[in-house]
């Protein structure tokens, strides 16, 4: 069984390593350990993390924030980023992350939860879609980073 619940201080070292396995997963640059945790340990105010075990081990993860303001300028949820290891998937890890993603955005007045996910990965789509999201093709996700980022803050 998958248990899901708040991040602590103790999780860290297991949740870097969780956090390094994801970088591998998507093919890009990981930081030191010593440096992903560090960032844990000083993550910006209002980014929270849940965290899902499965027989003692921590086995997925999800980072989210409170947003406002949000259609009728009420407050929502950003689920910034969710990840089950390998070894968990088909255990109902992301299912129980979101679950109580959802439990929490209720209980706190947050009337929705919004996400990005990558396009070409039909099999994740249909898993949100499974869990009731809808697709919002009217909006266009944007980043802005390294030059473009300088540049803008330069003026």
């Amino acid at each position: 069984m998958v248990f899901v619940r708040a991040c602590e201080e103790a999780d860290h070292p297991a949740l870097a390593g969780l956090m390094a396995q994801m970088q591998a997963h998507y093919r890009v640059p990981c930081p030191p350990d010593a440096e992903i945790r560090a960032r844990l340990a000083n993550r910006p105010a209002g980014t929270e993390l849940l965290v899902a075990e499965h027989d003692g081990a921590l086995v997925g993860f999800a980072a989210f924030s409170a947003i406002y303001p949000g259609p009728g300028l009420k407050t929502g949820c950003f689920l910034k980023e969710i990840y089950v290891a390998e070894a968990a998937r088909g255990l109902g890890t992301g299912r129980a992350l979101l679950a109580e993603l959802a439990r929490l955005a209720l209980d706190r007045g947050l009337g929705r939860i919004d996400w990005t996910a990558a396009r070409d990965n039909e099999r994740l789509l249909r898993f949100y879609e499974s869990l009731g999201a809808t697709p919002q093709p009217e909006k266009v996700f944007f980043r802005l980073t390294g030059e473009g980022l300088a540049r803008l803050a330069e003026g």
